[in-house]
Order: structure tokens, then C-alpha cells, then sequence
């Protein structure tokens, strides 16, 4: 009987478009290219969507408050988001997708990885990304960077790699020594939380959690341990998922120091509001229900929920609804180590989900 025989390696690609909603502005109305952009409220408890790369160079980013945007970079001009305009401007893009797979995992306006394994065109995954970024240009204007590789993992992290309008191709023969140099931080699944415990543990780069074994890494981190295991190798055998529903998108903190003070309960609320801002700035998507995660210093949980009358996607109302379920739990008994915030009943959404191959034209 002969041996089983082995899978064919995938061949996906990560396309990211630059600053895209920045981009989009900056196509539309001439006076705005070549400065300093944010797409975002102006006022001051207001949140940046998108930094043009003018912006980017005073160290403006998403998720930033408008008021250190503005301590950061004097000359910033801010434009309200159009998102009406954002939306239609992706359908195109994904309309060029779909001339080369059926196979596209949106995971915002801006971004989506496809899995070109089987293309119909009979090009090469490479072939295929150059393609779709001549297209972009010649039909949208704007300019999208891309990532080939074997794995979503690393198509990720490649689309990265050459930014803005670049393209970089991760071959099997090339992925794990890819991977070693690379801060933790960039990995797919750490954030900043994350990144710093394992900096306490001597984990810096992709190499130093190599040297890791699973046990140790599943012991630190969970189920996640294991992928992390594996994407230390260049590994990821997560699939390209074809629009599927997000339920739901969270946010939570966990403090070196237990809260026990009013405004510092707010201060550690922010940090969870913002990102889900940003992150329904970038997908266009809002949500009616409210979830406030709260766990004291004895490890002991509570949530509180609040479903509106209307769906919210912005940081005010996002406060606003988590201070009102935090008033009846106040004052804490007790130091609070973990705050988390959660918005569901989402509309408009489409979901991003979270060896040795060889032989792989990509």
C-alpha cells in the first residue's frame, strides 16, 4: 500500500492597501497630498482612524487620541472619515480579487488575504500580485502592498515587509529564517500585553521562541502556545476563510497594579474603547451591544451588558456605555486587575478569523 500521499502546499497572498482611508482622501481632494493627514474627529477626546505616511513621519497612528496627534504634529490636518465612499472604493478591490479566486478572507476595507492555490488564471501566486496591485493602481488610484507566501502567517507578515507599495515573497525554503529576526510583537495574535510577558521571559525575536519548548510556551500562554510553537517555525496551518460573520470584537487590559480609584478605572477602560474604535473605523462596522469585563484582584469576574436603541462604533458613546455598567459596581471592594470591553450585535461585518514544504512556485 503506498504512503499517504502529502497535501499541496497553499499559496496565499496578503494585500494591504497604504493609508488606505488617508490614500482615498488624499486621491479626492488635491490640496490634501503631500501633508500631514488624519482621518478621525479633531475635537479633543476625539480618536485617529487613519494617518496618512506625512502623518505617520511625527509618529501620528491609529487609535491615537487627537489630541496627541495634534501635540505630535502641530501642522496636522484632520478630515472627518467617509466611509460610504471607503466601502464602495473596497468593493471594487475585491471585485479584482475575485478575477483570480473565489478563496478572499476579508479581514477589513483595507485588507484581505486570498488563497490563490488553485487560481483559474493557471499564474503563479507572485504573477497573481503583481497583477492585482497594477490593477489597483490603474483602476482605484491608490497603492496596495503584498505579502506571498505559504501560509497566512507569513503572507502577513511579508505584506509588511515593503511598505507602502511594495511586495515581498516568502518562499518554504525561506520562511523560518524569515521569522527568526522578527520582534515578537509583529507576530499575528500578540499585542502589546503579550509581547512585554514574553520579553519578562527572554522572548524578544522569533528565534528566541524557537528556542522555547511547547510545553513551556503552553504553559505560559495557553492554547496559544502552541501556535505561537508553530509560527516560531514557519508554521500556521490556520485556513483562508471565506467571509466569515464576526460575532463580536474585544478589548481588555490587564494592570501590573490593582485600580482601586474612579479616574484610573476610566483611564484603564481606554485603552479597550479605543481599539475597538479603530477597529470599527477600519471595517466600517458598528455594533448595539455593550459588554463590560471586570475581574478583581482575587480573580473573582463580573460583566455587565447594555444593548442600545442604535448601533455606536465610536470611543465617546463606547465610554460613555461602559462608565454607565462600571457606576453600580463602584466603589470596588476590592483592586480590579483586569478591565475588558466587548461590542456585539455587529452590523456591517465580515470577519477576520485569529513545514519544510517544498516544491512551491509562490
Amino acid at each position: 500500500m503506498p504512503p499517504p500521499s502529502t497535501p499541496a502546499p497553499r499559496k496565499v497572498i496578503h494585500i494591504d492597501m497604504d493609508a488606505f482611508y488617508a490614500s482615498v482622501e488624499q486621491r479626492d481632494h488635491a490640496h490634501l497630498r503631500g501633508v500631514p493627514l488624519a482621518v478621525g474627529g479633531s475635537r479633543e477626546r476625539g480618536v485617529v482612524a487613519a494617518a496618512s505616511y506625512e502623518a505617520r513621519r511625527f509618529g501620528v497612528r491609529s487609535a491615537m487620541s487627537s489630541a496627541t496627534a495634534r501635540r505630535l504634529c502641530p501642522e496636522l490636518i484632520f478630515v472627518p472619515p467617509r466611509f460610504d465612499v471607503y466601502k464602495a472604493v473596497s468593493q471594487l478591490i475585491r471585485g479584482i480579487f475575485a478575477r483570480y479566486t473565489p478563496l478572499i478572507e476579508p479581514l477589513s476595507l483595507d485588507e484581505a488575504y486570498l488563497d490563490v492555490t488553485h487560481s483559474p488564471s493557471g499564474l503563479s501566486a507572485t504573477a497573481i500580485a503583481k497583477a492585482i496591485r497594477a490593477s489597483i493602481r490603474k483602476e482605484t488610484g491608490l497603492t496596495a502592498s503584498a505579502g506571498v507566501s505559504y501560509n497566512k502567517f507569513l503572507a502577513k507578515l511579508a505584506s509588511d515587509q515593503n511598505k507602502p507599495d511594495g511586495l515581498c515573497v516568502v518562499t518554504p525554503r525561506q520562511g523560518p529564517a524569515f521569522v527568526e529576526p522578527l520582534p515578537v510583537g509583529r507576530f499575528y495574535g500578540v499585542g502589546p500585553v503579550t509581547a512585554a510577558r514574553m520579553n519578562k521571559l527572554g522572548i524578544f525575536t522569533g528565534l528566541d521562541l524557537r528556542a522555547r519548548s511547547r510545553a513551556f510556551l503552553q504553559e505560559q500562554f495557553g492554547k496559544a502556545g502552541d501556535y505561537y510553537y508553530l509560527a516560531a517555525r514557519g508554521i500556521d496551518h490556520r485556513p483562508v476563510r471565506v467571509d466569515q460573520p464576526r460575532k463580536s470584537i474585544g478589548s481588555e487590559s490587564t494592570f501590573p497594579e490593582d485600580l482601586l480609584e474612579h479616574d484610573a478605572l476610566v483611564a484603564g477602560l481606554m485603552p479597550a474603547a479605543d481599539s475597538i474604535a479603530e477597529h470599527c473605523a477600519r471595517a466600517g462596522i458598528s455594533g448595539r451591544t455593550v459588554t463590560l469585563k471586570l475581574r478583581y484582584a482575587d480573580f473573582r469576574q463580573v460583566t455587565r451588558a447594555r444593548t442600545l436603541p442604535a448601533p455606536i462604533a465610536d470611543r465617546d458613546n463606547l465610554m460613555a456605555t461602559a462608565l454607565a455598567l462600571l457606576a453600580p459596581l463602584e466603589p470596588v471592594e476590592q483592586g480590579v486587575r483586569l478591565l475588558g470591553l466587548t461590542l456585539s450585535n455587529l452590523t456591517g461585518s465580515h470577519a477576520p478569523s485569529p513545514d519544510g514544504q517544498l516544491g512551491l512556485e509562490l
